[in-house]
């Protein structure tokens, strides 16, 4: 989606699946239907679409159809082009037109239509159905034995059918727009031939090498001496990148030494016992073989995690910091099996010839594997060296009549070479369709057809002086701002929808507009912090609007494979633009909450008066920006040092603990959640630790939010001075507000003046679920201390715990009592989002986030069931959406005890 002209995005409203057709196994979709949730909507069918790309939770059908996608099971179900039976097409002139299967006589007929379709079908027949023509395409085409082949316009797929081939299968132009990436017409609908669902049982051998050449020599023998669901292959440049990744090192878990390269053997079957009977049969063949050295067998939900791994690899290239990255350019070569392990061999010497180590991932079984060279496009020298790997690479893949382009496309990049891979002859046949179907040059000009020169229009400017942008917060870990905007490298994981699971980028879930992911707030950022101009950087108005529904829930700090933090960006971006413009009464009121609340409470009767009352309270909301529909919670007060002292007389320690807690009562707890921090405190005491009380601190966050970092700077430093004098060998700090105790974890270490005290704050920071958990597993807390009365819960986490993986902690809390079900609500972002869901345009979006997996699943819930949610904004959130009181978790274990 790169170049001069209208982008037609059918992501958002051409989504609809209009029919299904299970006795046929066909099923017609509009091209923004995304692949994943079409197989979720037709799993009661029995039915699924096979082609399954590591992008297939936001990937769409147009766009498999224009790239001819295939993924992981294409050597069990084909590519796209194999699945398109019909598309609905709107062709240059305008016209509707439906491509699909003819008979003889029914091809001949379209061939004299007064139309452009006429002309398109009269085209093809007369130049096809020359001798010569047809050998020089079998000549010079890749070799048909490669599945994975789309080099230009399929026109080789074309000779084996009617009238060209007598024996072959009826005519269908469909072969021919599959792979075409949008260059010859706009599509509307797709009708695609779908295959009944594989085997739910399955093993996986993930075989582990010492050599990139030892894995490439167990790839043939192995598929032909089994039936294999897929065959995938990472190699060591890909695992270690997956080391920093907080998502994917939890999926490291089957690695075993310090593998060179990793096969991945799926296999399927009706019965465990046949699967695991195979997969030691493979293992035999490899180790008779001399192959391998290590062949762990994975099972259920383990062969997702180890998948999950193989998926992140596109993105997880991102994670290199600087200006070094594994750059796409030959990244889609493909040859027949049979040649796979020569070839490779040939360009492992072609890449130590330019001093590179590539990366080798993908897919092993198909032929096809995902090979880039880490360049710096900043730089001329290697800008040059950027074509000339590829031109060299596209000779070797000649050389082994391969496929440059196997299922990503030809595009901008590769393109100028399609006259080098098929022959000049064969380029001019190639043009003459593009400018029959597209007389004009109209559709995604410059892709296939007439492309420019791979190094030309690139994102930047060689040789250039990199601006060095002074920034506020510290970002030295990705060499600066820009480069931490930078590590994007358009994955696109921010699109997947929220079926997929997940919580990144909330407001592309309601908007469905590019503007509000991840990726396009990186590229806005990027494109405008380079602004020559140095005082221009921050000072712009569209940045800002692009950055608005940004909701910081910090999600792509730990979904996105490239862990873009845009909150933090977002942070930096505010506290820059407000230096220029000053910062807004409404934005001061809620970054001051703490003083603001301080002030309240001298005057609790009339402040909770004027904020609850029907008319002064619409007056306040008024004046400061609240939407008038959202309730305000009242502020309390409470002198919690009393309140622990009356604890400690009444109630009796059940054990007494070696560890001691630093109990940081932040701000929210002080003012409006006081209960908890009461519960909080009798939980601690009477499960046997040493409690001192931190009460008279703020965490920053609500200023961290707003962009007021030189105040939240301060607090920062002063926090880390009087937490750190308090800290022992056995003290850890326990929070209660997950985002407060979270920005010790998190911001602190970017806004601190001393990094090692930092890290030493950081070590021992816990939110109070997080504590909870290890004290458990470490057999500290047990059963017997709780009630053994059942209850049910249904517990919605909030999304700073969620980034940094800990979701698990309130749900292992929360089971500690022996007869408590607890339920993960899969929720998402809950839309409140701190102020977000205050303010007055941002009402309408926070509570349709609401809508989308939270409100359902707490209103799906009976009035037995307990609504746990550790957030002081997701309560509220709940509370304003489905009027149902959620309650923290540390209430209900309180409650709870013995």
């Amino acid at each position: 989606c790169v170049g001069e002209g209208i982008v037609v995005d059918t992501s958002k409203h051409f989504t609809k699946i209009l029919d299904v057709d299970t006795h046929a196994q066909t099923v017609l979709v509009e091209p923004g239907v995304i692949r994943d949730e079409l197989n979720r909507r037709l799993e009661d069918t029995g039915l699924f679409f096979g082609p399954n790309t590591s992008t297939s939770n936001r990937c769409m059908m147009g766009g498999m159809v224009g790239n001819n996608s295939s993924g992981t099971t294409s050597i069990k179900y084909g590519v796209t082009r194999d699945k398109v039976l019909e598309m609905e097409v709107i062709l240059a002139d305008g016209s509707l037109v439906t491509f699909g299967e003819l008979t003889p006589k029914e091809f001949l007929a379209k061939t004299v239509l007064p139309t452009l379709e006429g002309k398109i079908y009269k085209a093809l027949y007369a130049r096809l159905s020359v001798e010569e023509v047809q050998q020089e395409i079998r000549d010079k085409f890749p070799n048909p034995a490669i599945h994975r082949r789309n080099t230009g316009y399929a026109l080789d797929a074309l000779l084996n059918m009617h009238p060209f081939n007598t024996a072959g299968e009826p005519f269908n132009l469909c072969k021919l727009l599959a792979g075409s990436e949008g260059t010859l017409g706009i599509t509307t609908k797709v009708k695609l031939k779908l295959d009944p669902l594989p085997p739910e049982t399955s093993v996986m051998v993930a075989a582990h090498f010492s050599s990139i050449s030892e894995c490439l020599k167990a790839v043939a023998p192995c598929m032909q001496a089994n039936d294999l669901y897929t065959c995938e292959m990472m190699d060591k440049v890909i695992l270690d990148c997956t080391k920093n990744n907080p998502l994917q090192a939890q999926n490291r878990f089957f690695i075993q030494g310090d593998p060179a390269a990793i096969l991945m053997f799926e296999l399927r079957d009706i019965e465990l016992e046949s699967c695991r009977k195979q997969a030691n049969a493979l293992i035999a063949q490899l180790q008779g073989l001399g192959l391998g050295y290590a062949f762990p067998i994975l099972e259920g939900e383990s062969i997702e995690k180890a998948f999950a791994l193989r998926k992140a690899g596109l993105g997880l290239l991102g994670n290199m910091v600087g200006d070094r990255k594994a750059v796409a350019c030959i990244e889609d070569t493909a040859v027949a099996l049979e040649d796979l392990s020569n070839y490779i061999e040939d360009f492992t010497a072609l890449m130590e010839s330019f001093n590179q180590e590539a990366v080798y991932y993908a897919h092993a079984g198909a032929g096809e594997l995902h090979l880039r060279p880490i360049l710096d496009l900043k730089k001329s020298e290697d800008v040059q060296l950027f074509r000339t790997i590829t031109k060299e690479v596209a000779q070797l893949v000649k050389k082994y009549r391969g496929s440059l382009s196997g299922e990503h496309g030809d595009g901008r990049v590769r393109a100028e070479f399609i006259p080098m891979m098929i022959g000049s002859q064969n380029y001019e046949l190639l043009k003459e369709v593009k400018y029959t179907f597209d007389p004009k040059n109209i559709f995604n000009r410059g892709k296939i057809i007439d492309a420019a020169p791979m190094e030309s229009q690139l994102r930047y400017e060689t040789d250039r002086q990199e601006p060095n942008i002074d920034t506020l917060m510290d970002f030295s870990d990705t060499e600066g701002f820009l480069r931490a905007a930078e590590q994007c490298n358009g994955s696109g994981d921010c699109r997947k929808l929220p079926s997929a699971g997940g919580t990144m980028c909330p407001s592309y879930h309601v908007t469905k507009d590019e503007k509000d992911t991840t990726r396009a707030r990186a590229n806005a950022l990027r494109e405008f912090i380079t602004n020559p101009k140095k005082e221009a950087r921050f000072d712009n108005v569209e940045l800002k609007e692009v950055l608005d529904l940004c909701l910081s829930c910090k999600a792509c700090a730990h979904e996105c494979p490239s862990n873009v933090d845009m909150a933090t960006m977002k942070a930096e971006f505010s506290y820059q633009y407000q230096q220029l413009h000053g910062s807004s009464k409404r934005d001061r009121f809620f970054a001051r909450f703490t003083q603001n609340s301080r002030r309240a409470q001298h005057f609790l009767g009339l402040s909770n008066f004027i904020a609850q009352n029907n008319f002064t309270g619409k007056l306040f909301k008024s004046i400061t920006g609240i939407a008038p529909k959202r309730t305000i919670p009242k502020i309390q007060k409470a002198n919690f040092h009393q309140a622990f002292a009356d604890i400690g007389q009444k109630v009796k320690p059940i054990r007494k603990q070696s560890t001691k807690v630093l109990l940081f009562l932040d701000e929210f707890t002080r003012y409006q959640d006081v209960q908890i921090g009461k519960d909080a405190m009798a939980l601690l005491h009477r499960l046997g630790y040493e409690v001192t009380l931190i009460d008279q601190l703020e965490s920053g966050r609500s200023q961290i939010s707003k962009g007021f970092l030189k105040e939240a700077k301060t607090i920062a430093n002063d926090n880390i001075s009087f937490l750190n004098a308090r800290i022992t060998d056995k003290t850890v700090v326990v929070g209660i507000e997950p985002s407060a105790v979270l920005s010790f974890r998190d911001e602190y270490l970017r806004l601190a003046d001393n990094k090692n005290a930092a890290e030493l704050l950081k070590s021992v920071s816990f939110c109070f679920e997080e504590f909870v958990a290890q004290q458990s597993a470490a057999g500290c807390i047990i059963p017997t201390d709780f009630t053994d009365e059942e209850a049910t819960i249904k517990l919605h986490v909030h999304c700073h715990q969620k980034a940094l993986g800990q979701q698990a902690d309130g749900f292992k809390m929360l089971n500690i009592p022996e007869n408590f079900k607890v339920t993960l609500i899969n929720s998402g972002c809950c839309g409140m989002a701190g102020s977000f869901g205050y303010e007055k345009e941002h009402y309408d979006l926070s509570m349709q986030l609401g809508e989308q997996r939270l409100f359902p699943a707490v209103r799906k819930a009976d009035e037995a069931t307990i609504i746990a949610a550790n957030g002081t904004s997701c309560r509220h959130q709940i509370l304003d959406g489905t009027q149902r009181k959620a309650l923290h978790p540390i209430t209900i274990l309180k409650n709870a005890l013995a």
